[in-house]
């Protein structure tokens, strides 16, 4: 992992550096230059004391210690980095493999780990150095079967934090095998601790290597390590100390140099924030000429389409769900934040779903992309997507089906994107994946798709923490028309950005639309933002659909107390500044103890008895809207003619 200039000013970095270097050339140079004298036997000069011709002094055969000591360099950083390697390797593929595996996979893996943790690493690796039969290869093997566990743990842990990212969750809509999650997206995005890690471990398994040699499970004669060198200076250790200190020390020196290193990487990691990262990267201006950009052909024509099924059903539905409800076991019980929920939208159509924090609007989207938690149940009458009923699919159809045929534009791009990939790796993986497209080919629809949403193809050489937000939620929306969905859910896409660049969003959004035919269901909580950019508006409360109404309708023509209420709580420039802004009163209901009748019953203006007994379904108000509520209090445009004097009341008034 480079360092900045800046790391490398610190005295611990230049030391370490020194130590390091070092060390190597000793592992590389010590058998050349010393091995000879290492190996040659003496008999006039057995066991002698440090002198000036053997300063460390000599063996029971008179071979100089000093030379056996530098040689045994690379047999000891050779053995330990390789138990370190093999041990690492294994640990993060096991750990790292609970982030990608399927439950009831998750659940064996996670035993195994805590299984595995159950016995101390130092007994391991003395039962299976003996097991493995002494030797440099059994040391070198228990000592890496050892460290599996620690390894193991500590990449369980970090790609649980990935994979509960939105970025995994738009590669697993792009319906990505297992292994390429595993290589792609989960651990790039986990390898630098892991790498601080396996620094340090290096410097551990060095002392534990020599440890076996020093008892003599390690190096076997005629080799020797450190520890074989100590255990043979052991005995003279009170007449002559230094024979036995010198392998010592050089144990000591490369231990510390290891840990020395892992602090500097460390202390360099934390300091490279990814908003330090992108203040500091050089933004290339990529000139118009250079061959090695991809050339973006101009013209409607897009990224090339899928060959799957991409139009509507036989009723001209793109989207079809009846009876949709979603159950999460916890602790306190099971609760349902989806409840028979019902929706279908048309090609070209743009839907509003709309309502509170809360209320189910997310975990719906979530539901029909396949992409809630394990533990999640899902059950629904209908789910149909392009003419086809996913529930009649073997799961890798159902994959192939929503990866071509769906679309998924998540809230905050930020996390929605893989920090680790640049961004033209995450735009052509979809097709490539697939369609089977050439990676040229990839490229070129990569470059179109962002001149689609006024984006330069210069910034496929990015990463994307060098975009702003903006940048980044036309970056998921390009990389959703590179499959050519029938449908895009687009969950709160404009939440986290500013009034123009949202208008800029919805704009790109009716655009792609309409030239596409594509449908879109677009989740907020932004009454206003729905009314004006949706055809059609679902209000969701409390895991229910309680109203749905052309959007034209919603500020004047809304039937449901709720959705009255949400219109009323939009500011007004109009309003008395005096006043406080109108809220919804009270609470939503809690979603483990549901009450019957209406959920929004204990705060509707309008409730009577009936209501807190039974609870009503979706009814039809006219053609175009429906609404669940007993009492639907009447529209302030009926309100106004009810109240509008007749002729004859007009006559008789004298005034």
């Amino acid at each position: 992992m480079p360092l900045p200039t800046r790391y490398l000013r610190s005295p611990m970095a230049w030391a370490a550096t020194a130590m390091l270097a070092s060390l190597i050339v000793l592992a590389l140079a010590g058998p050349l230059v010393w091995g000879a004298a290492a190996d040659l036997p003496d008999p006039s000069a057995v066991l002698q004391g440090p002198s000036t011709a053997h300063p460390f002094g000599t063996d029971n055969l008179g071979r100089d210690l000093l030379a056996r000591v530098l040689t045994a360099t690379r047999p000891s950083l050779l053995l330990a980095l390789a138990a370190t390697a093999i041990g690492a390797s294994t640990g993060i593929l096991l750990g790292a493999s609970t982030a990608v595996v399927g439950p009831r996979a998750h659940r064996l893996l996670a035993a195994l780990i805590n299984l595995l943790l159950a016995f101390p690493a130092l007994l391991v690796a003395l039962f299976l150095a003996v097991v493995f039969g002494a030797g440099a290869a059994g040391a070198m093997l228990a000592l890496a079967v050892a460290g599996v566990p620690g390894f193991a743990r500590l990449a369980q842990t970090l790609a649980a934090a990935v994979a509960g990212t939105d970025h995994l969750a738009s590669a697993r809509v792009l319906g990505l095998r297992r292994h390429r999650l595993l290589w792609r997206h989960v651990l790039p995005n986990i390898a630098e601790p892991l790498l601080l890690s396996a620094t340090t471990a290096a410097g551990t398994s060095l002392v534990a290597l020599s440890g076996l040699s020093f008892l003599g499970l390690g190096v076997q004669p005629p080799g020797y390590d450190w520890g074989q060198l100590l255990n043979q200076g052991l005995d003279r250790i009170y007449a002559q100390p230094l024979p036995a200190l010198a392998p010592g020390l050089a144990i000591l020196y490369a231990a510390v140099t290891f840990q020395l290193l892992g602090e500097v990487l460390a202390g360099g990691a934390a300091r490279r924030s990814p908003a330090d990262r992108a203040d500091r990267t050089p933004r290339r201006r990529i000139a118009p000429s250079e061959p090695s950009e991809p050339s973006a052909p101009s013209g409607p024509s897009g990224p090339s389409a899928p060959s799957g099924p991409s139009g509507p059903d036989e009723d001209g539905l793109v989207l079809q769900v009846e009876e949709l409800s979603v159950e999460l076991p916890t602790p306190e019980g099971v609760i349902r934040p989806v409840r028979g929920v019902s929706l279908s939208l048309r090609p070209g159509e743009i839907v509003g779903l709309v309502g509170e924090s809360g209320s189910g609007k997310s975990l719906t989207a979530l539901a029909i992309a396949d992409l809630l938690p394990e533990r999640a149940r899902v059950s629904h009458r209908t789910l149909r997507l392009l003419g086809a009923d996913l529930d009649a699919m073997t799961p890798k159809q159902r994959d192939q089906h929503l990866a071509t045929g769906l679309a998924m534009v998540f809230q905050n791009p930020a996390t929605a994107l893989n920090p680790s990939l640049r961004i033209a790796t995450q735009l052509t993986e979809a097709p490539r994946t697939h369609l089977g497209t050439s990676r040229t080919q990839a490229l070129r629809d990569a470059a179109d798709a962002l001149q689609r949403v006024a984006l330069s193809p210069a910034l496929l050489r990015s990463r994307p923490h060098q975009l702003s937000g903006g940048q980044r939620q036309r970056v998921m929306i390009a990389a959703g028309l590179m499959m050519r969905p029938g449908l895009i859910i687009a969950d709160e896409p404009t939440t986290a950005l500013d009034t123009t660049v949202q208008r800029q969003i919805t704009e790109l959004l009716s655009d792609l639309r309409r030239d596409t035919s594509a449908a879109v269901l677009f989740i907020s909580h932004d009454i206003a933002l729905v009314s004006g950019f949706c055809e059609r508006v679902l209000v969701m409360y409390a895991g229910s659909v309680v109203e749905t109404l052309p959007a034209d309708r919603l500020a004047t023509a809304a039937r449901h107390p709720y959705t009255r209420a949400l219109v009323a709580s939009v500011p007004d420039l109009t309003a008395d500044r005096d006043r406080p802004l109108p809220t919804v009163a009270g609470a939503p209901p809690d979603p483990i103890a549901l009450t019957p009748g209406c959920p929004f019953e204990p705060r509707c203006p309008y409730r009577q008895d009936r209501c807190a007994r039974e609870t009503p379904q979706l009814d039809d108000v006219d053609a175009l809207q429906r609404v669940a509520c007993w009492y639907p209090p009447p529209a302030p445009a009926e309100t106004d003619r009810a109240t509008e004097p007749t002729e004859h009341q007009v006559e008789a008034d004298p005034s």
